[in-house]
C-alpha cells in the first residue's frame, strides 16, 4: 500500500517548538512530471559578501577555460572545480572608495553610487525574494551585517547580526513563556531535539533509507548548531579581563573569523535545507587580527599592504582560511540530496567583495566565485581586466537560474552567456 506523501510544508512539533523537514523523497508528489515540477520550482539564491576584498594574485588564475591551474587560494577548492566558475574582469564600474559595498548586490549605474550622494536601487536578493520569497516561511534572511540588503525604492534593510537570534526565529516558536522556556533549556545544555523524539521514530517509519540517512545529518546538524549556540552564550555571560589600556572608540566584528563565518554558514545551510527560505544574503568579515595560525596583525591592516611581503603573507594566511570555509560549506550543500539533485544543484551561491584592491580602495575587477545553481561552470571566465564587464550581466543570469525571465537588473546592459 503506498503511503501518501509527507506534505513540503511538514514539521516536528513540541510545546515552543517548530523544525521545519529537509527535503525528502517522500514529499515528491507520485506523478513523476509533478515530482519533476516541483523541484524545478525550488530553486535558491545566496549571496556571500565581505568587505576587504581578495588578493588579485593569490585568488585569480593566470589563464581562463576548465582547464586553468589553480590559483593559491584556488587550490583549497580543487575537489569542487567542478562545481563552481570564478570570473575576472568584471565590477560596477564604480569609483574607488569603501561607500561602494553600497551597491555591491544593487549594481545600479555607477552615477548612483558615489560618496556621500548614494542613489541606490533594489538589491539582487530583494529582486529573487520579490518574486519567490512567498513560497516560504520568510520572504529572505539578510544576515551577519553590511549595508547590502536594499527595497525596491532604495531603502536599506537592517540585517540581523547575531545568530542565536536567527536560530531562535527558524527553530522556536510558540508563546513568549514557551519560547522563553526553550531558549533557557539551550543554553543549560538540552537539546530542542529531545522533545520530538517520538516524532522522528514515527516519521522514520514512514520514509525509505535514504530519506533516513538525510533525517539523521539534519538533525545533527540542528544539534551541532545548538551546541555553537551554547558556546556563545558562555563567552557571552563570561566575565572579560580588565587591561590598563586605553579603550577602543571602533566596534570591530571580533577575532573569531572562522567560527563565526562557520556558525552563520551553519545556519545558512539549516534555513535552505527547511525550506524556511529560499534567498539569503550574508555579509562576513572581520576588521581585527583573526585568531589564524600565524596570523599576528588585523584584517584590515594586512589587507592595506601597500605591497609588503610580510603584509601580503599574513593577507594570504587570512583569505586561505576564508577560502577553506567557504569550501566546506559549498561541500555541505552538496552531500544535501533533494530527489534527483543536490541541494548546491539547486541553489546559486556568490561569493564576492566590493573592493578588487582593498589597499587601494580600488572597485574594479573584483573577486567573483559562483557555486551551484546547476549552472554550466566554465572553470575561469576572464573578461577585460581593465575594461571591466558588468557584474550586473551576471545577476541577470543569476535572475533567470531562480525562474524570473528578467530582461535587466541594475545597469546592466546584456546577460552572462558563459555559465
Amino acid at each position: 500500500m503506498l503511503l501518501p506523501p509527507i506534505s513540503r510544508r511538514s514539521f516536528l512539533r513540541a510545546s515552543g517548538v517548530a523544525i521545519g523537514l529537509p527535503f525528502l523523497d517522500a514529499m515528491l508528489p507520485a506523478r513523476a512530471a509533478d515530482a519533476k515540477k516541483a523541484m524545478e520550482q525550488q530553486r535558491r539564491m545566496v549571496l556571500i559578501g565581505q568587505p576587504l576584498g581578495m588578493y588579485g594574485p593569490n585568488f585569480f588564475p593566470e589563464n581562463t577555460g576548465r582547464a586553468y591551474e589553480p590559483s593559491r587560494y584556488l587550490g583549497k577548492l580543487q575537489a569542487l572545480r567542478e562545481h563552481f566558475t570564478v570570473f575576472s574582469g568584471m565590477s560596477h564600474r564604480y569609483a574607488a572608495g569603501h561607500f561602494a559595498e553600497v551597491g555591491i548586490f544593487t549594481g545600479v549605474a555607477p552615477e548612483f553610487i558615489r560618496d556621500k550622494d548614494i542613489k541606490n536601487g533594489i538589491s539582487l536578493d530583494q529582486e529573487a525574494a520579490a518574486h519567490v520569497g512567498g513560497q516560504t516561511r520568510y520572504p529572505s534572511l539578510i544576515l551577519g551585517g553590511g549595508d547590502v540588503a536594499w527595497n525596491r525604492r532604495g531603502v536599506r534593510i537592517p540585517s540581523e547580526q547575531r545568530a542565536t537570534q536567527v536560530f531562535r526565529r527558524l527553530f522556536i516558536a510558540g508563546t513568549a513563556e514557551e519560547e522563553a522556556r526553550e531558549v533557557q533549556r539551550v543554553k543549560d545544555g538540552q537539546s530542542i531535539l529531545d522533545d520530538v523524539g517520538g516524532q522522528i521514530r514515527a516519521l522514520n517509519r514512514r520514509v525509505g533509507r535514504n530519506d533516513r540517512e538525510r533525517l539523521d545529518l539534519f538533525l545533527t546538524s540542528v544539534r551541532e548548531a545548538e551546541q555553537k549556540l551554547q558556546q556563545e552564550e558562555h563567552w557571552s555571560t563570561s566575565p572579560k579581563p580588565r587591561v590598563d589600556v586605553p579603550t577602543p572608540t571602533v566596534d570591530y566584528a571580533g577575532p573569531q573569523l572562522l567560527e563565526r563565518s562557520r556558525q552563520w554558514y551553519q545556519i545558512v545551510h539549516l534555513a535552505l535545507q527547511t525550506d524556511s527560505t529560499r534567498v539569503i544574503s550574508l555579509w562576513l568579515g572581520t576588521q581585527e587580527r583573526p585568531d589564524i595560525e600565524g596570523v599576528t596583525i588585523g584584517h584590515h591592516d594586512a589587507s592595506h599592504h601597500g605591497q609588503d611581503p610580510a603584509k601580503l603573507e599574513q593577507l594570504a594566511l587570512i583569505e586561505e582560511a576564508e577560502i577553506r570555509v567557504l569550501g566546506e560549506f559549498i561541500e555541505k550543500m552538496r552531500g544535501a540530496v533533494e530527489g534527483e539533485h543536490t541541494l548546491l544543484d539547486q541553489t546559486a551561491v556568490l561569493y564576492t567583495s566590493n573592493l578588487g584592491n582593498s589597499s587601494s580602495h580600488d572597485n574594479n575587477n573584483l573577486p567573483i566565485l559562483l557555486a551551484g545553481g546547476g549552472f554550466k561552470h566554465g572553470g575561469h571566465v576572464g573578461f577585460d581586466r581593465k575594461n571591466n564587464a558588468l557584474l550586473s550581466n551576471l545577476y541577470v543570469r543569476m535572475l533567470h537560474h531562480m525562474g524570473i525571465e528578467a530582461k535587466a537588473f541594475g545597469a546592466s546592459t546584456g546577460v552572462v552567456s558563459e555559465v
